[in-house]
């Protein structure tokens, strides 16, 4: 964060200084959570149902916070104001544009599955081209956002943010607070379809992200998806597009998988290929690169300097699509960290191409409930059954409500086990596992299968 003297903070928040000011400057981290701060940190306290964060105001003290944002006084000096999250909003709004000034350029993206991988991507591939702050895993809220934005300091060139948007209306909300020069639209699936009511009102959402462009902004949109590519027509300029379409101006070709999932392509653009393989698993990280490098492309970044540094990734956020291989000889595929029908096949299809390789013995699912998907729910959950039946040796199922994945599977044909908890599962995977298989971990965040995932581990 720039630094900024509290009483700065004040001013600019709309908020009066409680205790003594003089002196104290904030100079980063701003953080939610006491635990997190450290020296020069700005301690934003909330009060939630069951936790007033004015009463640990003491343990970020202890950790290097000089400062308090609240709605009361609290033994460090606290900038005062009526709503804490509005004050951060209005805080990180001020500091993004003094680092614009000095050459920030900001890119957003959105879309309804993949948005925490292309962001890592593109956030590894900008971090080459100059210093890049991006959004931790999927920190990507009212209050994520702006904790975010909050990360930039004089030097940064370029600010990530991933937007998520639970409703019509979320991703303004985030945009008025920061506007994008780049505008990055993954696709319109079916995560928080229950939420949304359908398709079209989920593509209405994703395409505020786009109206909110700056005047001289881009739209990055895939070509793919019809309700992105309609997008266009809210873009105030400059529209780019990536895909597997031969009008994508950049292109993705030739897709093959190695013995271990890992993407090899073309990618085309402005009439010259360059070739690039991954070595993160999955064929859908071949699109979510093809994203990515468009939106650097729109950043200034050559094709030449986008590809090697795509080459170089070898991560992703925490339980996304990490491959590991155990003690015991079994490879373990973790997506634990969330779910809906589209990345679940696109993690099945992973595991099945690691499948393929001779030295696997058998391929086993490990699925979990997927929330969110409203009245679609009990189709989607029996659609996804019985597609992994055909694609997987081995279908274990974890929880009441993902009963229909286990009985979809049942109904296709496939070898389907169901059991109750995580607990359950552990023990029936300690049990049955062997040397030579390969086993994915998949479900949406609240059905905390990164547990049975550890526990494998």
């Amino acid at each position: 964060m720039i630094a900024l003297p509290l009483e700065d903070v004040a001013e600019i928040v709309g908020g009066r200084v409680d205790g003594e000011a003089e002196g104290v400057v904030v100079t980063g981290p701003v953080v939610i959570d006491g635990r997190e701060a450290g020296p020069g940190s700005l301690f934003v306290a909330f009060v939630g149902e069951h936790v007033d964060g004015h009463e640990h105001a003491g343990q970020a003290a202890g950790r290097g916070a000089v400062a308090v944002l609240g709605t009361r006084a609290t033994e460090l000096p606290t900038v005062v104001v009526d709503d804490p999250q509005a004050a951060l909003q209005r805080l990180a709004a001020h500091v993004v544009a003094q680092v614009r000034d000095q050459g920030l350029t900001v890119l957003a993206l959105t879309g309804s599955q993949g948005k925490t991988s292309t962001k890592d991507l593109l956030a590894a591939v900008l971090a080459e081209a100059g210093p890049t702050v991006a959004t931790f895993g999927s920190f990507n809220n009212e209050l994520g956002m702006p904790l975010t934005a909050l990360r930039v300091e004089p030097g940064t060139r370029f600010l990530v943010l991933e937007m998520g948007a639970r409703g019509r209306g979320h991703l303004t909300a985030l945009t008025d607070v920061v506007a994008p020069d780049i505008s990055i639209v993954l696709n319109v699936g079916t995560a928080h379809l229950g939420e949304f009511g359908s398709r079209e009102a989920i593509a209405e959402a994703k395409g505020e992200l786009v109206a909110a462009l700056r005047p001289d902004g881009v739209a990055v949109l895939n070509a793919d998806d019809e309700r992105v590519v309609a997008m266009a027509e809210l873009a105030p300029g400059r529209v780019q597009t990536f895909g597997t379409a031969p009008e994508a101006e950049v292109r993705l070709e030739g897709l093959t998988l190695d013995r271990l999932g890992r993407p090899s392509f073309t990618l085309v653009a402005g009439g010259e290929g360059a070739e690039v393989t991954l070595q993160l698993v999955g064929a859908h990280q071949a699109m979510n690169a093809a994203a990515a490098t468009a939106a650097a492309l729109a950043a200034g970044m050559t094709m030449e300097q986008v590809t090697a540094a795509l080459a170089g990734v070898t991560s992703l956020s925490k339980w996304r699509m990490e491959l590991s291989e155990l003690d015991s000889g079994v490879v373990l595929l973790n997506d634990s960290y969330n779910a809906n029908p589209e990345s679940m096949r696109a993690a099945i299809d992973a595991l099945a191409s690691i499948g393929a390789d001779p030295a696997v013995r058998r391929t086993v699912a490990v699925l979990g409930e997927m929330l969110e998907l409203g009245a679609d729910s009990g189709s989607s959950h029996r659609e996804l059954g019985a597609y992994a039946a055909e694609h997987v040796d081995q279908l274990l199922v974890v929880g009441a409500g993902a009963r229909g994945i286990h009985d979809g599977g049942v109904d296709a044909g496939g070898s389907c086990a169901f059991v109750d908890d995580n607990a359950a599962a552990v023990t029936w995977l300690r049990e049955q596992l062997g040397e030579g298989d390969a086993v994915l971990v998949k479900a949406s965040r609240g059905a905390r299968l990164d547990e049975v995932a550890a526990a494998l581990q």
